[in-house]
């Protein structure tokens, strides 16, 4: 975002004495842009052990050069709450990252079997695109999610009773949920396994 008025940045008030010097120099060395990055690289020669004056010159120009370039190249329109707006051409320079690359994920117990018997990993969704055949009603339905296959008998009125826990004498729960609680279940065990999984991968690497 810029103002609406600008200064004549290229000779601003009390820099005149050193403009002629500046000039001289970018002629003999002049500078390159990347206006995506607002990137000046100036050739110009800098003494060794320069100043805190001779510093903040050098910023100064290389500063005021930045914006002339900007304001002379770049277009400038205006945004609907009138407020003028610059448009910066794509970056030129690569930055390097902010954060470390992200270290590659340990490889669970059963992709470390896999990947030592040669078994492929099959993406059935591909094939099937997610769905499986419902004998009971001639229609293809989800295999998980809502009204998923992996639900089915959840919604039933009246369910059988297991005879092996009723004849055991074990305390029976609630029937018409225990498809819905076996579910959960299974979910949680699987949950747990991936835990252990991701432990012995850590302790693995930790250990070597």
């Amino acid at each position: 975002m810029i103002e609406d008025t600008a200064a004549d940045v290229t000779n601003p008030k009390g820099c005149a004495g050193s403009s002629t010097a500046a000039n001289a120099a970018d002629n003999a060395h002049p500078p390159s842009f990347d206006l995506g990055n607002l990137l000046i690289f100036s050739p110009t020669p800098f003494p060794s052990s320069p100043t805190a004056e001779q510093i903040h010159q050098n910023a100064q120009q290389c500063a005021q050069k930045l914006i002339a370039e900007l304001l002379t190249t770049c277009p400038i329109h205006s945004s609907p709450d009138k407020t003028l707006m610059m448009t910066l051409p794509p970056p030129a320079t690569p930055l390097p990252r902010e954060k470390p690359l992200p270290k590659p994920k340990e490889k669970t117990k059963w992709e470390r079997f896999a990947e030592k018997k040669g078994i492929g990993k099959k993406d059935s969704r591909k094939e099937t695109g997610g769905k499986v055949f419902d004998e009971a009603t001639g229609e293809w339905v989800n295999k998980w999610g809502y009204k998923g296959k992996n639900k089915e008998g959840e919604g039933d009125w009246i369910v059988e009773v297991d005879e092996r826990k009723e004849s055991k004498g074990e305390e029976l729960k609630s029937v018409s949920g225990e498809g819905r609680r076996e579910r959960k279940e299974k979910v949680r065990r699987n949950e747990r396994s991936a835990r252990a999984n991701e432990r012995r991968a850590r302790k693995g690497t930790s250990g070597s």
